[in-house]
């Protein structure tokens, strides 16, 4: 007789863990979200100014990434590597909460939008999708050089003028990224620009803001804990370097080499007190670093289809996040 898999672990609706060490990703919250977390299909053919292709960066490891092509008339577009969020374990590039940004967003700069799917945990640990963050973007260093070739960004995209955006988890990924890269040359690839929107810097030990500020649909307790837990290395705590990059494990910020960031911050976030505290060292080591506050805002609120459709403080919020990415890339 078949022994039934028992169930460990259940974060929040968005995963469960069993004994055999499977993993099950389908939603079981509300069914009116759900949407949010459906995969949008591909489409070549501009629709509402955007075309969208999947593509492989890496045959050996099947490494992949969406690409966003704005249809306006433009010799080259600025290009933005993007990493998702989701705590490490859940969601990936071509969920509808993203693609409802990042579609709106690569035609409002107009900039061309690269879309890591990243492998999540707990079947690929950390530093596993910072692995594969670093990955692409040396993918569009070999483009850059003529090494490789992909028609849409070859022909389109603008190499001196390459930007990483990470949404949560997708924000820690952004600074190992840009921390790596400080370590290379990427000629004749240039960094241009950094932004983490809401990143998942945290600590072992609670903050205020965690104890304090309400869960949202994008952040609870539970998704923090469990989601870390099941991400980090074996033995890790939230104190790790890729999880608290301000902390004692972490090398300073003042010795890295960092490009021009645009820092996001949701004035709600339960983390935000611990986010505060990395922009802190940023300032502190004098680097270059502007602080962009969302009022009245929760956690990744920009990615909630339903709140931007029905709350005009969400949708009014979203659309000046939106203006404040476009102002920075176009400053750079």
């Amino acid at each position: 007789m078949v022994q039934e898999k028992k169930l460990v672990q259940d974060v929040s609706g968005w995963l469960r863990v069993y004994d055999d060490g499977s993993v099950d990703r389908t939603w079981t919250g509300p069914p009116e979200v759900k949407f949010m977390a459906e995969p949008v299909s591909p489409h070549e053919q501009f629709i509402d100014g955007i075309a969208t292709r999947d593509v492989t960066i890496d045959q050996n490891s099947g490494l992949r990434a969406r690409i966003y092509l704005p249809e306006e008339e433009n010799p080259k577009f600025p290009i933005i590597l993007h990493f998702h969020g989701g705590g490490f374990c859940i969601s990936q590039a071509d969920w509808f909460m993203y693609y409802q940004f990042y579609t709106r967003l690569a035609k409002s700069i107009p900039a061309i939008v690269v879309s890591v799917y990243l492998r999540p945990a707990p079947e690929n640990k950390l530093p596993a999708a910072c692995d594969d963050g670093y990955a692409a973007l040396l993918w569009l260093k070999s483009l850059s050089k003529g090494e490789s070739n992909e028609p849409w960004l070859n022909t389109h995209g603008d190499f001196n003028r390459v930007f990483l955006i990470g949404d949560s988890s997708g924000g820690n990924i952004v600074h190992e990224v840009a921390t790596r890269s400080g370590f290379i040359d990427l000629n004749p690839l240039r960094l241009a620009g950094v932004i983490p929107i809401h990143p998942g810097f945290v600590r072992a030990q609670r903050s205020k803001s965690e104890l304090e500020q309400p869960e949202s649909p994008f952040l609870t307790l539970d998704m923090v804990d469990t989601f870390l837990a099941l991400a980090l290395p074996n033995g890790c705590t939230k104190d790790h370097p890729i999880t608290c990059p301000m902390g004692s494990f972490a090398p300073p910020i003042e010795t890295l080499s960092l490009p021009p960031l645009m820092y996001c911050v949701a004035e709600k976030d339960m983390i935000k007190d611990t986010e505060m505290e990395y922009y802190d060292l940023l300032k502190k080591a004098n680097k270059d670093v502007e602080l962009f506050i969302s009022t009245e805002m929760g956690h990744s609120f920009y990615r909630n289809k339903i709140a931007i459709d029905t709350d005009p403080v969400t949708a009014a919020q979203t659309g000046e996040l939106i203006e404040g990415i476009k102002v920075f890339i176009n400053k750079h």
